[in-house]
């Protein structure tokens, strides 16, 4: 099994061991963290290093991921992954196996789905995001990067979610329309 290395050590950590854990493509290698002494073990798996010793971990490990969560801010998230990036570091897709993905979908490079998301025909999701537990994006809708669309939540048809944008909780959108920035928990986007 390849190894790979988990950047950030937090909540969303703990749900991106899960999602890999049970996809069973990848060994968890362990944690990288901003400072050091900022966290303590994820679920069992060691802090490794740093956010400033990524380039020797490079030299060990072949694939990292981000698993910094999005909520208020993805700015986190956009400078570690554009990092990794840099570093020449392979930045799987991580697809749970209690998920469902059309064949005929589109899911790109640092994105995660996770735990019973459904992603429909023709559907496009962009790269470093996150379809959270649960989540809908319905056919023909186009997720930009950089997008956390949060547990529960449905994109109907034909959407559009603009790069770096947040879905909350169960918000509900209209077919064809544009999406673009913060949508709070439980709202209805028309």
């Amino acid at each position: 099994m390849k190894k790979i290395i988990l950047l950030g050590g937090g909540g969303h950590c703990k749900s991106v061991i899960d999602v890999i854990e049970l996809e069973g493509r990848f060994e968890i290698a362990g944690i990288v963290e901003k400072f050091e002494g900022e966290s303590s073990e994820v679920l069992g798996y060691p802090l490794i290093g740093t956010d400033d010793e990524l380039e020797v971990l490079r030299e060990a490990y072949e694939y990292a991921f981000v698993s910094v969560g999005h909520i208020k801010s993805n700015s986190v998230r956009v400078k570690l992954f554009k990092k990794l990036k840099k570093l020449d570091f392979i930045i799987p897709v991580i697809i749970s196996p209690l998920a469902y993905v059309s064949k005929y979908a589109k899911i790109s490079e640092g994105s995660i789905v996770m735990h019973h998301a459904c992603i429909n025909a023709g559907a496009k999701v962009g790269k470093n995001c996150i379809i959270n537990s649960k989540a809908l994006i319905e056919h023909d809708s186009v997720v930009e990067e950089s997008v956390h669309v949060s547990t529960a939540a449905i994109i109907n048809g034909g959407v559009l979610v603009k790069a770096n944008s947040f879905i909350g909780s169960n918000a509900v959108t209209k077919e064809s329309i544009t999406i673009e920035g913060f949508v709070k928990a439980g709202s209805v986007v028309t």
